[in-house]
């Protein structure tokens, strides 16, 4: 990368002009003519990382290198490396998404392969005479990491009633003020209530916060996911007909007793893995610059942060991760999902029942593998290695960023609007020990803000600020390259999409009319956008 890019990034108490005009400019932020304490601290405040503050000037150049392109004859400087110096070259087999950093230096390797090695080990209960591996469940979404994340890439529905639904599950929760036993009143949502439009759940007074369809010997499984779709025919201008399928979910076979009554189910698939640290390395005063609460310019986008409670830092952080930026940084996010996902503990999630509810007694009570050296069934030691791994998985390179075609549907996409949300380009912080992460130009096509897209994929459930119509934009780096890591080509929180075309004709809310002018854009133009995400 050129030299002129190896910035760093500004922080203070006093945010640059053009942050506290966007922020003010929304009104929902500020207070007078300052930003408000609590985003203040959100925007400058940042405990995960070991930041250098960049300077005016290297700001200066940033704001150039990022600034939205006008020439469409030709990509743009650094545009077939997505990642910076960590984009790692386009594999042409399934392992595409499970290469390493590519300026990550020769003696971190190790710590690589052996996240890599934790990323890919299958658990097994208590007792055991393998110690280091047990502690699973006893009730369990899936016995890996790599079972969801199939070579580091993106889940999938289950293809019928046969197949399992281990890179899917049902969030659950229940809305507040409901009536539930004082104990499911968690110390998190005394916290959360710190949080400035935090909208109060809790989990489900006998499944938890998620649904769990596998248990170890002598215990049982939750229970089922069952998926119907209907198919709705949409007609596009030029007449074509393409059909997108609507899903309905249902817990089914309950083992524990009904649900409570008011209770809300969420589909998530496992997102892809690549490019998570250089996420988590994007400035948050560049995140939160790009929002828009109230629209105050009126372009119909109103894109807004999400703000979580932080176990790991003790304190409210901008959200990043997962579908709707309920995560603030990669550790938290592993941490969570070694308790949601397969019951294990950490020093994160100290439960080593992990999302056993006390009316699953005899998932409390059964032998967990907590009692031995490691202390938590994920020790400290491993959990920095997952996450050492989960941070440097490389996103790939776009050899093919100066395509005609390319080029031209890269042109439908600015002109329709589509980068409003799906901001192409940052650069992250000069940090002082990640190099893999440090000033990089990256093209993650995400604004990591949460967006009202509309009924059509409403779930209705909130999470932290997000309520049941917004999601987190998802970022599109590396989404042709879906097929040949994952075998399918499914798209979107749930899966419902089975082409990227689908998937735009989802869109809805600030989104509309995005969809309505694909929808309306002749059978070539419509071809170009494809073939541009396809290159992404």
């Amino acid at each position: 990368m050129c030299d002129a890019l190896h910035a760093t990034s500004a922080r203070g108490l006093i945010l640059p002009a053009s942050l506290a005009a966007a922020l003010i400019g929304g009104g929902a932020y500020a207070e007078g003519a300052r930003l408000s304490p609590f985003w203040q601290e959100i925007a400058t405040t940042e405990p995960h990382l070991d930041i250098v503050p960049r300077t005016e000037s290297e700001a200066a150049r940033i704001a150039s290198v990022t600034a939205p392109p006008t020439d469409f004859t030709k990509p743009e400087a650094f545009e077939e490396n997505p990642a910076g110096a960590a984009t790692t070259r386009l594999r042409t087999g399934a392992d595409a998404f499970s290469q390493f950093s590519n300026n990550m230096p020769f003696e971190s390797e190790m710590r690589f392969k052996l996240g890599n090695g934790l990323f890919r080990k299958l658990w097994v209960a208590s007792p055991s005479s393998t110690l280091a591996s047990d502690g699973l469940g006893p009730i369990y979404n899936a016995r890996g990491c790599q079972r969801c994340h199939l070579k580091d890439g993106r889940g999938h529905p289950p293809e019928g009633p046969d197949d399992l639904a281990t890179s899917m599950f049902l969030r659950i929760a229940v809305p507040v003020p409901v009536s539930l036993p004082d104990a499911q009143a968690e110390d998190a949502d005394a916290r959360n209530a710190a949080i400035e439009g935090y909208i109060a759940t809790l989990p489900d007074p006998t499944y938890g916060g998620q649904f769990q369809d596998f248990a170890s010997t002598g215990h049982a499984g939750e229970g089922r996911m069952e998926i119907t779709y209907t198919e709705e025919p949409v007609r596009l201008a030029d007449g074509e007909t393409v059909s997108r399928r609507r899903p309905v979910y249902k817990a089914s076979d309950l083992q524990y007793g009904p649900m409570h009554k008011d209770a809300q189910i969420s589909p998530r698939v496992a997102p892809q893995m690549i490019g998570l640290g250089l996420i988590e390395a994007i400035p948050a005063s560049d995140i939160l610059a790009l929002a828009d609460p109230d629209d105050a310019d009126g372009d119909g986008i109103s894109g807004r942060p999400n703000v979580v409670w932080s176990g790991e830092f003790d304190r409210p952080m901008l959200g990043r991760f997962g579908w709707k930026a309920g995560k603030p940084t990669v550790r938290s996010q592993s941490a969570g999902a070694f308790s949601g996902d397969m019951g294990l503990s950490s020093s994160l999630h100290p439960d080593p029942w992990g999302d056993c509810t006390e009316a699953q007694t005899d998932c409390r009570a059964a032998l967990h593998g907590d009692g031995d050296a490691r202390g938590f069934e994920v020790d400290d030691a491993a959990l920095d290695l997952v996450t050492f791994y989960s941070r440097n998985l490389a996103v790939p390179a776009r050899p093919d960023a100066g395509d005609a075609q390319v080029l031209r549907g890269k042109q439908v996409f600015f002109d329709l609007g589509c980068a409003s949300c799906h901001t192409p380009r940052f650069v992250t912080h000069r940090l002082k020990n990640q190099p893999e992460q440090s000033f990089q130009l990256v093209a993650p096509y995400s604004d990591f803000l949460l967006h009202d897209m509309g009924e059509g994929l409403a779930d209705h459930m909130p999470e932290a600020r997000a309520t049941g119509r917004e999601w987190r934009t998802p970022p599109l780096w590396g989404i042709g390259k879906t097929e040949r890591v994952s075998g399918h080509t499914q798209f979107l929180h749930d899966g419902r999409a089975r082409n990227l075309l689908e998937a735009i004709l989802w869109h809805g809310g600030e989104a509309q009319p995005a969809r309505d002018a694909v929808a309306g854009l002749p059978a070539d133009a419509r071809a170009d956008l494809i073939h541009f995400l396809e290159s992404l």
